[in-house]
């Protein structure tokens, strides 16, 4: 079977979605993966059974749909060679900041679909934001869709620009959540906890409150609003975060990440 299913660059989260659609079924010649490193050739055809090459070649015209995951800054270096074969394939970038009118541009093709997908797709529990341009059609944005499906949730958004949100909020997200659970940690440890168990109560708290969050209809605040007794515990501590503007001070770093998102796409 000829390949089906490009991917441009081989590595995290090419290989989520990849691994995903292989372990979802599809079989291992219905992709082609271009990776220059050899090692990650080795570890993707080792692992998935696909065909890796080293260089873009006429294999690639084979390709209905192409996924574009190279470091953003070596796309127009990767898009020269590959883009003669790629013509009338779907494209679908998984790359920071690139914006779509310089994939449409490079590659010959208004059929263009930007994601910004987010680090817990290695393990099928991320969310992806979906921009498409005009030309993309619904079969199009089904196809998509169905990559992606493995990886996570998918959302659209009707403006090119909301990805820069998306970025800010849930692309880099993961990020945050780290950060303030090291702090949990932390504050476990000086409380005389052992880093183990401080790790699991952390851990296992946040995630369960963002499951919970989904699986309610209630709004975040409500359901805050349900933890917290006035005079409690909860409610000195989330005294104590008030005081310190943590609220704010989040809300800055996510316009601040909006903002450094936006910077990357015009240059």
């Amino acid at each position: 079977m000829h390949p089906t299913l490009a991917f441009i660059g081989g590595g995290n989260m090419a290989s989520a979605i990849l691994g995903g659609l292989r372990r979802a079924g599809r079989p291992a010649d219905a992709f082609l993966v271009v990776e220059p490193f050899e090692a990650q050739r080795q570890r993707l055809a080792a692992e998935y059974g696909v065909q890796a090459q080293a260089h873009a070649d006429e294999r690639l015209s084979q390709a209905a749909l192409v996924v574009w995951a190279v470091k953003p800054q070596l796309f127009g270096e990767a898009a020269t060679p590959a883009a003669a074969w790629l013509g009338q394939a779907l494209h679908l970038s998984v790359m920071a900041g690139v914006r779509s009118d310089t994939i449409a541009d490079l590659c010959g093709t208004q059929r263009v679909v930007r994601a910004m997908p987010n680090t817990p797709a290695l393990i099928g529990q991320g969310i992806a934001g979906l921009y498409a341009r005009e030309a993309v059609t619904e079969l199009d944005r089904a196809e998509v869709e169905a990559v992606l499906a493995p990886t996570g949730r998918t959302l659209w958004v009707e403006r090119e620009d909301d990805l820069d949100a998306v970025t800010a909020l849930s692309g880099s997200g993961p990020a945050y959540f780290f950060y303030v659970v090291e702090a949990m940690i932390q504050a476990g440890l000086d409380l005389g906890l052992h880093e183990a168990q401080a790790r699991e109560l952390a851990l296992a708290t946040c995630g369960g409150a963002a499951a919970l969050a989904l699986q309610s209809e209630e709004s975040v605040a409500t359901l805050r609003e349900r933890v917290t007794s006035k005079g409690g515990t909860t409610h000195a501590a989330l005294e104590s975060l008030r005081a310190d503007g943590v609220g704010e001070a989040v809300q800055r770093a996510v316009r601040a990440a909006a903002a450094r998102a936006a910077e990357l796409g015009k240059t």
